[in-house]
């Protein structure tokens, strides 16, 4: 069986969250609430030092078992376990943060881990780099919904050009993963043929995942409960049964303006993922101006933030890929045995 750690992806608002609790709600697979450890502690890795020293791994994962702004509470699991666990575990990056999802998953009796963050479709390439054995779905719909629930929700505080940036990023970073990643390690479905017809599209992701289907995928109400904190007001509807009711919204919640750039601008992706357009009038020169900005400016800040990751991996302080499940211990050149300490040289004292 697959003990392979699964990335659930997608632009935000693409119904990323009730693929998690589908997931979470399989008899193999724990998939928790976002957290907010993996992304900085990755960027942030040279602080802590060389991980192989037994003291370097109990500061990384004391720091993230007691920083606020980590989430670790939401995992619910013993904080002092953790470290201990971290301490006698392989001296990687990724072992210390696979372990905080590992022990997750074991709090259900569950032998297969995931994780769920939208914004990771833009950094596969990071996530590879700490999991090399891991497998990512990519939910994808149709931008114009995405932009019309982007502005509604409390924490999105850009306006339309952003959001309409956003899904543009998504499908673009996608593109790019569907030609670079085999095919057992990267899996694209829409939201749309997911609520429509959802035990059709879990048993093909079951299939990617190489794991037997299960008809509780159907209804995850249950898991909402445990996946989903309470004071995201905004999940709601993943209370719920699946429900199609909020597929093509965008044309009552977007105003004329808007549907006319998020069509020029993402009319050619829209298309490409079998979104019908309404050819809207063409938006003015300085809504087209104001979004290509905003486009060539987080284009520029992506590109710095991945010229300082290049630039600092030339002096990585130890390993990065984790040594956990039976493909990364493969890959690092390490036996099978999960239940042991991985044998990786401690650094001199």
């Amino acid at each position: 069986m697959s003990d392979r750690p699964v990335f659930v992806i997608g632009c935000p608002r693409s119904g990323t969250t009730m693929l998690q609790l589908m997931l979470h709600s399989h008899p193999r697979m724990a998939v928790p609430p976002e957290t907010r450890f993996l992304v900085p502690v990755y960027y942030r890795r040279r602080s802590w030092g060389d991980l192989r020293a037994p003291q370097r791994r109990k500061a990384l994962a004391e720091w993230i078992a007691t920083e606020r702004t980590t989430k670790f509470r939401e995992l619910k699991i013993d904080k002092d376990e953790y470290v201990r666990q971290c301490v006698e575990g392989p001296g990687s990056l990724g072992s210390i943060i696979g372990t905080a999802f590992r022990m997750y998953a074991e709090r259900f009796g569950k032998e297969r881990w995931g994780d769920k963050r939208p914004s990771y479709v833009k950094q596969v390439d990071m996530l590879l780099r700490l999991f090399p054995d891991a497998q990512f779905i990519h939910l994808i719909r149709d931008g114009r919904d995405c932009v019309a629930s982007l502005k509604e929700m409390p924490w999105f505080t850009l306006d339309s050009f952003h959001a309409v940036s956003t899904w543009a990023e998504a499908i673009d970073a996608g593109n790019r993963l569907r030609k670079s990643l085999p095919a057992d390690t990267y899996y694209e479905l829409r939201y749309e043929d997911l609520t429509d017809d959802p035990s059709t599209e879990l048993k093909k992701i079951c299939h990617f995942l190489e794991e037997d289907y299960s008809p509780a995928m159907i209804s995850p109400r249950e898991a909402a409960s445990v996946a989903v904190p309470l004071h995201k007001v905004w999940h709601s509807n993943t209370h719920g049964e699946v429900t199609r009711s909020r597929v093509g919204s965008w044309a009552n919640r977007l105003e004329d303006w808007e549907i006319a750039i998020a069509e020029h601008v993402l009319g050619d992706r829209l298309e490409a993922n079998g979104y019908e357009l309404t050819g809207a009038p063409k938006p003015s020169k300085e809504h087209v101006a104001a979004a290509q900005k905003t486009m060539q400016k987080r284009k520029a800040n992506r590109m710095r933030k991945a010229m300082r990751d290049r630039i600092n991996r030339l002096r990585e302080p130890s390993p990065v890929a984790a040594m956990l499940t039976s493909g990364q211990r493969a890959l690092a050149g390490l036996p099978d045995r999960p239940d042991k300490p991985a044998e990786v040289a401690e650094p001199a004292v």
